[in-house]
Protein backbone atom coordinates (compact mmCIF):
# COMPACT_ATOMS: atom_id res chain seq x y z
CA UNK A 1 0.00 0.00 0.00
CA UNK A 2 1.23 3.40 -0.88
CA UNK A 3 0.77 5.69 2.18
CA UNK A 4 2.01 8.90 0.57
CA UNK A 5 3.49 10.37 -2.24
CA UNK A 6 5.45 13.59 -2.98
CA UNK A 7 6.77 14.85 -6.46
CA UNK A 8 8.96 17.81 -6.13
CA UNK A 9 7.94 18.62 -2.41
CA UNK A 10 4.46 18.68 -3.46
CA UNK A 11 1.33 16.02 -2.73
CA UNK A 12 0.67 14.07 -5.90
CA UNK A 13 1.56 11.26 -7.74
CA UNK A 14 1.68 12.34 -11.57
CA UNK A 15 4.96 13.23 -13.65
CA UNK A 16 5.40 14.62 -16.77
CA UNK A 17 5.01 12.16 -19.65
CA UNK A 18 8.38 13.61 -21.57
CA UNK A 19 10.39 12.80 -17.95
CA UNK A 20 13.68 11.37 -18.84
CA UNK A 21 13.13 8.71 -16.01
CA UNK A 22 10.02 7.61 -18.01
CA UNK A 23 11.63 8.07 -21.52
CA UNK A 24 15.17 6.59 -20.92
CA UNK A 25 15.72 5.51 -17.09
CA UNK A 26 17.55 8.60 -16.65
CA UNK A 27 18.03 8.49 -12.91
CA UNK A 28 18.51 7.04 -9.79
CA UNK A 29 16.64 5.83 -7.03
CA UNK A 30 17.09 4.62 -3.05
CA UNK A 31 15.13 2.36 -0.99
CA UNK A 32 15.17 3.49 2.87
CA UNK A 33 14.01 1.40 5.84
CA UNK A 34 12.62 4.02 8.11
CA UNK A 35 11.44 2.80 11.45
CA UNK A 36 9.35 5.80 12.61
CA UNK A 37 11.13 9.31 11.70
CA UNK A 38 14.45 7.30 11.82
CA UNK A 39 16.47 5.52 9.10
CA UNK A 40 19.66 3.96 10.53
CA UNK A 41 21.31 3.67 7.31
CA UNK A 42 20.49 6.84 6.01
CA UNK A 43 23.75 8.40 5.75
CA UNK A 44 25.01 5.37 3.44
CA UNK A 45 22.02 6.24 1.32
CA UNK A 46 23.04 9.68 0.64
CA UNK A 47 26.46 8.54 0.14
CA UNK A 48 25.40 6.77 -2.43
CA UNK A 49 23.07 8.75 -4.25
CA UNK A 50 25.31 11.44 -4.09
CA UNK A 51 28.42 9.24 -5.86
CA UNK A 52 24.94 8.54 -8.57
CA UNK A 53 24.47 11.63 -9.27
CA UNK A 54 28.16 12.49 -9.77
CA UNK A 55 28.93 9.98 -12.04
CA UNK A 56 25.23 10.60 -14.13
CA UNK A 57 25.76 14.22 -14.00
CA UNK A 58 23.01 14.95 -11.90
CA UNK A 59 22.31 17.66 -9.57
CA UNK A 60 22.37 16.49 -6.15
CA UNK A 61 19.19 17.59 -4.20
CA UNK A 62 19.72 18.67 -0.71
CA UNK A 63 20.02 15.79 2.31
CA UNK A 64 17.92 17.52 4.69
CA UNK A 65 15.31 18.76 2.22
CA UNK A 66 15.42 14.77 1.33
CA UNK A 67 14.69 13.87 4.34
CA UNK A 68 12.51 16.12 5.66
CA UNK A 69 10.29 14.84 2.58
CA UNK A 70 10.71 10.89 3.42
CA UNK A 71 9.61 12.03 7.39
CA UNK A 72 6.56 13.57 5.60
CA UNK A 73 5.50 11.14 3.64
CA UNK A 74 5.57 7.97 6.07
CA UNK A 75 4.75 10.30 8.98
CA UNK A 76 2.62 8.31 11.12
CA UNK A 77 3.73 5.26 9.98
CA UNK A 78 5.55 3.24 12.87
CA UNK A 79 7.70 1.22 10.45
CA UNK A 80 7.80 2.01 6.45
CA UNK A 81 10.00 1.96 3.18
CA UNK A 82 10.68 5.25 1.46
CA UNK A 83 11.64 5.04 -1.75
CA UNK A 84 13.42 8.14 -3.52
CA UNK A 85 13.77 8.56 -7.09
CA UNK A 86 15.53 11.31 -8.92
CA UNK A 87 15.38 11.63 -12.79
CA UNK A 88 17.16 14.21 -15.14
CA UNK A 89 13.67 16.19 -15.59
CA UNK A 90 11.62 16.77 -18.75
CA UNK A 91 13.81 16.77 -21.92
CA UNK A 92 13.67 16.96 -25.67
CA UNK A 93 12.86 14.17 -27.46
CA UNK A 94 16.81 11.98 -28.13
CA UNK A 95 19.40 10.61 -25.86
CA UNK A 96 21.46 13.97 -25.30
CA UNK A 97 20.76 15.15 -21.88
CA UNK A 98 19.61 18.83 -21.06
CA UNK A 99 22.37 21.52 -20.53
CA UNK A 100 20.97 22.34 -17.20
CA UNK A 101 18.29 19.76 -16.13
CA UNK A 102 15.79 20.26 -14.05
CA UNK A 103 15.49 16.84 -12.06
CA UNK A 104 11.90 15.65 -11.06
CA UNK A 105 12.31 14.26 -6.85
CA UNK A 106 9.56 11.51 -5.98
CA UNK A 107 9.25 10.59 -2.62
CA UNK A 108 6.69 7.50 -1.92
CA UNK A 109 6.49 5.68 1.52
CA UNK A 110 5.01 2.19 1.50
CA UNK A 111 4.34 0.05 4.19
CA UNK A 112 6.87 -2.54 5.26
CA UNK A 113 7.31 -5.99 4.42
CA UNK A 114 5.76 -8.29 7.06
CA UNK A 115 8.25 -9.73 9.55
CA UNK A 116 9.32 -13.33 8.25
CA UNK A 117 10.65 -15.45 11.36
CA UNK A 118 10.90 -18.38 9.66
CA UNK A 119 13.19 -17.37 6.61
CA UNK A 120 15.40 -15.29 9.34
CA UNK A 121 15.77 -18.02 11.22
CA UNK A 122 15.79 -21.07 9.26
CA UNK A 123 17.22 -19.47 5.99
CA UNK A 124 15.53 -19.29 2.58
CA UNK A 125 15.52 -21.49 -0.51
CA UNK A 126 17.35 -19.47 -4.16
CA UNK A 127 17.42 -20.28 -6.98
CA UNK A 128 19.93 -19.66 -10.21
CA UNK A 129 18.58 -17.32 -12.89
CA UNK A 130 19.36 -17.80 -16.38
CA UNK A 131 19.43 -14.39 -17.46
CA UNK A 132 22.62 -12.81 -17.07
CA UNK A 133 23.84 -9.31 -16.17
CA UNK A 134 25.53 -7.17 -18.84
CA UNK A 135 28.80 -5.77 -17.92
CA UNK A 136 29.03 -2.34 -17.96
CA UNK A 137 31.56 -0.65 -15.67
CA UNK A 138 30.07 3.31 -15.74
CA UNK A 139 27.00 2.21 -13.97
CA UNK A 140 27.92 -0.83 -11.83
CA UNK A 141 27.51 0.05 -8.28
CA UNK A 142 24.79 2.35 -8.52
CA UNK A 143 21.05 1.89 -8.20
CA UNK A 144 19.68 3.14 -11.50
CA UNK A 145 16.63 3.32 -13.19
CA UNK A 146 16.86 0.64 -15.65
CA UNK A 147 16.11 -2.54 -13.83
CA UNK A 148 14.95 -4.41 -16.94
CA UNK A 149 18.00 -7.48 -16.16
CA UNK A 150 16.12 -7.73 -12.73
CA UNK A 151 12.35 -7.59 -13.96
CA UNK A 152 13.45 -10.42 -16.34
CA UNK A 153 14.97 -12.71 -13.67
CA UNK A 154 12.43 -11.87 -11.34
CA UNK A 155 9.86 -13.48 -14.12
CA UNK A 156 11.67 -16.63 -14.27
CA UNK A 157 9.71 -18.43 -11.12
CA UNK A 158 6.07 -18.40 -9.68
CA UNK A 159 6.97 -20.44 -6.95
CA UNK A 160 6.76 -19.11 -3.33
CA UNK A 161 9.06 -21.45 -1.86
CA UNK A 162 11.59 -19.98 -3.73
CA UNK A 163 13.00 -16.73 -1.70
CA UNK A 164 15.00 -15.34 -4.34
CA UNK A 165 17.33 -15.64 -7.46
CA UNK A 166 20.91 -15.40 -8.29
CA UNK A 167 22.19 -13.54 -10.69
CA UNK A 168 25.73 -13.92 -12.67
CA UNK A 169 27.14 -11.69 -15.51
CA UNK A 170 28.17 -13.21 -18.78
CA UNK A 171 31.81 -14.75 -17.61
CA UNK A 172 30.01 -16.83 -15.31
CA UNK A 173 31.17 -14.33 -11.86
CA UNK A 174 28.15 -14.51 -9.02
CA UNK A 175 27.31 -10.52 -8.80
CA UNK A 176 23.86 -10.50 -6.60
CA UNK A 177 20.38 -11.72 -6.11
CA UNK A 178 17.74 -9.61 -8.26
CA UNK A 179 17.05 -7.81 -4.94
CA UNK A 180 20.01 -8.24 -2.64
CA UNK A 181 23.62 -8.28 -2.54
CA UNK A 182 25.21 -11.78 -1.58
CA UNK A 183 27.91 -12.98 1.22
CA UNK A 184 29.51 -16.29 1.11
CA UNK A 185 31.90 -17.73 4.31
CA UNK A 186 35.00 -19.46 2.81
CA UNK A 187 37.33 -20.89 5.24
CA UNK A 188 36.21 -18.44 8.01
CA UNK A 189 36.69 -15.43 5.89
CA UNK A 190 33.53 -13.36 4.94
CA UNK A 191 33.42 -12.90 0.80
CA UNK A 192 30.94 -10.27 -1.10
CA UNK A 193 31.15 -10.02 -5.26
CA UNK A 194 33.18 -7.22 -6.18
CA UNK A 195 30.14 -4.71 -8.37
CA UNK A 196 32.49 -2.69 -10.09
CA UNK A 197 31.60 -4.63 -13.48
CA UNK A 198 28.10 -4.66 -12.65
CA UNK A 199 25.28 -5.09 -9.79
CA UNK A 200 24.65 -2.57 -7.32
CA UNK A 201 26.50 -1.58 -4.15
CA UNK A 202 23.88 -1.94 -1.13
CA UNK A 203 23.79 -0.06 1.20
CA UNK A 204 23.07 -3.12 3.79
CA UNK A 205 26.44 -4.38 1.81
CA UNK A 206 28.67 -0.93 2.63
CA UNK A 207 27.21 -1.36 6.32
CA UNK A 208 28.80 -5.05 6.58
CA UNK A 209 31.66 -4.69 4.76
CA UNK A 210 32.48 -1.54 7.69
CA UNK A 211 31.50 -3.62 10.46
CA UNK A 212 33.34 -7.20 9.58
CA UNK A 213 36.73 -7.34 10.51
CA UNK A 214 38.60 -8.74 7.69
CA UNK A 215 35.60 -8.89 4.96
CA UNK A 216 36.58 -8.95 1.20
CA UNK A 217 35.34 -7.97 -1.82
CA UNK A 218 36.28 -9.92 -4.44
CA UNK A 219 35.65 -11.94 -7.55
CA UNK A 220 33.57 -14.98 -7.05
CA UNK A 221 32.86 -17.99 -9.53
CA UNK A 222 29.60 -19.74 -9.12
CA UNK A 223 31.66 -23.17 -8.82
CA UNK A 224 33.59 -21.87 -5.52
CA UNK A 225 30.16 -20.59 -4.25
CA UNK A 226 29.39 -24.33 -3.81
CA UNK A 227 32.27 -24.89 -1.89
CA UNK A 228 31.13 -21.95 0.75
CA UNK A 229 30.14 -22.97 4.35
CA UNK A 230 27.46 -20.00 4.98
CA UNK A 231 25.68 -18.20 2.58
CA UNK A 232 23.53 -15.27 3.25
CA UNK A 233 22.26 -12.33 1.30
CA UNK A 234 21.96 -8.68 2.81
CA UNK A 235 19.28 -5.98 2.31
CA UNK A 236 18.27 -2.60 3.70
CA UNK A 237 14.57 -3.48 3.30
CA UNK A 238 14.60 -7.55 3.91
CA UNK A 239 17.62 -7.51 6.74
CA UNK A 240 20.16 -10.35 7.04
CA UNK A 241 18.70 -13.44 5.30
CA UNK A 242 20.76 -16.69 5.82
CA UNK A 243 20.46 -19.27 2.73
CA UNK A 244 19.90 -22.80 3.33
CA UNK A 245 19.29 -24.20 -0.46
CA UNK A 246 20.90 -23.23 -3.53
CA UNK A 247 19.63 -25.28 -6.39
CA UNK A 248 19.69 -28.23 -4.05
CA UNK A 249 22.61 -27.73 -2.55
CA UNK A 250 22.10 -27.30 0.98
CA UNK A 251 24.05 -24.68 3.32
CA UNK A 252 24.06 -24.29 6.87
CA UNK A 253 23.27 -20.99 9.05
CA UNK A 254 27.05 -20.33 10.76
CA UNK A 255 28.38 -18.20 13.48
CA UNK A 256 29.15 -15.30 10.62
CA UNK A 257 25.42 -15.19 9.44
CA UNK A 258 23.55 -14.98 13.33
CA UNK A 259 26.69 -12.23 14.25
CA UNK A 260 25.50 -9.99 11.70
CA UNK A 261 21.76 -10.46 12.19
CA UNK A 262 22.71 -9.69 16.10
CA UNK A 263 24.34 -6.56 14.32
CA UNK A 264 21.59 -5.67 12.16
CA UNK A 265 19.35 -5.79 15.56
CA UNK A 266 21.25 -3.45 16.76
CA UNK A 267 20.90 -0.67 14.50
CA UNK A 268 17.29 -0.97 15.51
CA UNK A 269 15.74 -2.73 12.29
Amino acid sequence: MIARVLVDGQAGDRVSALDRGLGYGDGLFETIRFLGADAPLWPRHVLRLEEGCRRLGLPMPDPVMLLAEARAASHGLAGSVVRITLTRGVGARGYKPPGQPQPTRIVAAFDPPPHDAAAQTAGIRVRLCATRLGVQPLLAGLKHLNRLEQVLARAEWDDPAIGEGLLCDADGLVVSATAANLFAVFGGVLATPTVDRCGVAGVARAEILAVWPHAQARPIMLEELQRAEELFLSSSVRGILPVRELDGGAFATGPVTRALQAHWRELGF
